[in-house]
């Protein structure tokens, strides 16, 4: 199942190119009252509502794709957790580059562990990216994402992925800096993903998608998700041997190398395998 969020909070259902409206299934959510639990709703409630969503979706009218503005899928994450420098290649081109590495020494995943990022840094394809501090270089980064259905702490290996609710490609943006990588990848809008959510059972293996960006019509990052120093389910184990996870929490699991600025007026293309393509406008942020 293709499920995004679309236009003035509908939820609907992607098949082919066309969405299908499936909001009149949330009236069957569990009735919620103060004070409310941790996660997302609609995505804790993924599996039973699945059948009324489908149904919902079936009685609807469709629209296309391109007619439609789509939002963050997940509306409600209680937190959006990145892992820093997880493919090789990027750790080589962030040691090689002065503009990245700004005088530090760049070590990988196994030394910083994972970053959070600010909930209001998410957006989704439509709303783009609002540049801050365009004075000075803020870069693009396209990484698979993971949504969590099932929570938990201290999960195992063996049963990570069991606790996977969807995927959807998701967009770490970062300003370069000195300032902590919390501070400067949790600007507003920093956070996107989209264009949909594709459901744990479309995609057979995580560990082997081919991923990419286009900035405009220029490629500039091409790799598959099998280079990734911790892969899908050590990134679920690692996280919640830290912190209990909820449904809707977010994982990004790092971006390969090719990382680039992006400036007003620049559209991102990304694509990831099995989830689909996403295009992404850059503008200034206005005060």
């Amino acid at each position: 199942m293709r499920l995004c969020r679309f236009d003035d909070d509908k939820v609907g259902l992607i098949r082919g190119d066309q969405v299908f409206d499936a909001t009149a299934a949330l009236v069957h959510l569990p009735a919620l009252n103060w004070p409310v639990p941790l996660g997302d709703h609609l995505i804790a409630n993924l599996d039973a509502m699945r059948p009324a969503l489908e149904t919902a979706a079936d009685e609807s009218r469709p629209v296309s794709i391109e007619s439609v503005a789509l939002m963050s899928p997940v509306a409600n994450p209680g937190k959006i957790i990145g892992a820093p420098v997880n493919y090789h290649k990027h750790h080589e081109e962030a040691v090689a580059d002065s503009e990245i590495n700004l005088g530090r020494e760049i070590k990988t995943i196994d030394t910083y562990g994972l970053f959070m990022k600010a909930n209001s840094s998410l957006v989704g394809p439509s709303e783009g990216v609002a540049l801050r501090f365009t004075d000075r270089r803020n870069d693009h980064e396209v990484e698979l994402a993971m949504v969590i259905g099932q929570g938990g702490s201290d999960i195992s290996r063996a049963d990570a992925m069991d606790h996977v609710a969807a995927y959807a490609i998701g967009l770490d943006m970062t300003v370069r800096g000195t300032e902590d990588r919390s501070l400067r990848k949790g600007v507003d809008s920093y956070s996107v993903l989209g264009p949909w959510l594709v459901t744990a059972d479309e995609i057979a293996n995580p560990d082997n998608l081919d991923l990419e960006i286009l900035v405009n019509e220029e490629t500039r990052q091409k790799s598959n998700t099998r280079n990734m120093i911790f892969d899908c389910a050590r990134l679920i184990e690692y996280a919640s041997a830290f912190m209990t996870l909820y449904p809707g929490d977010i994982i990004m699991t790092g971006t390969p190398e090719g990382v680039g600025p992006v400036v007003p007026g620049d559209t991102m293309h990304a694509w990831v395998e099995g989830v689909g393509r996403m295009s992404v406008p850059v503008r200034a942020h206005k005060s």
